[in-house]
């Protein structure tokens, strides 16, 4: 068996696990070139474990597309505690709240 090598485009590399936002989370197996009507594209191979799916997606369309990292463990628990924490009801009348909510721009007309 012959050992595969990390490859790196973007900031991805094989090996890492993404999310596809219409599939979920997957796995980047390989980052392959193929060549489609006479192009030669560059493509991540992305495996989904729980559709069975392997998906290839080219690397110019990634941002298009949506696809990013997994967000890192500190991130989401500063998530989850802004989240699981107690809501700030203020007491005051609703013109004022809801003049509070509006952007600027709309607030100097």
């Amino acid at each position: 068996m012959v050992a595969k090598k990390s490859q790196q485009r973007l900031g991805f590399k094989t090996g890492e696990y993404v999310v596809y936002p219409a599939h979920g989370v997957g796995v980047i197996v390989s980052i392959e070139e193929q060549e489609v009507a006479g192009l030669t594209l560059e493509l991540f191979v992305i495996s989904f474990e729980q559709d069975k799916l392997t998906l290839r997606v080219p690397v110019a369309k990634i941002k298009s597309v949506g696809m990013r990292k997994l967000a890192e463990e500190d991130m989401v628990t500063c998530a989850l505690t802004t989240v699981t924490g107690r809501a700030r009801v203020k007491r005051t009348m609703w013109s004022r709240r809801a003049q509070n909510t509006k952007p600027r721009s709309i607030r100097a007309i």
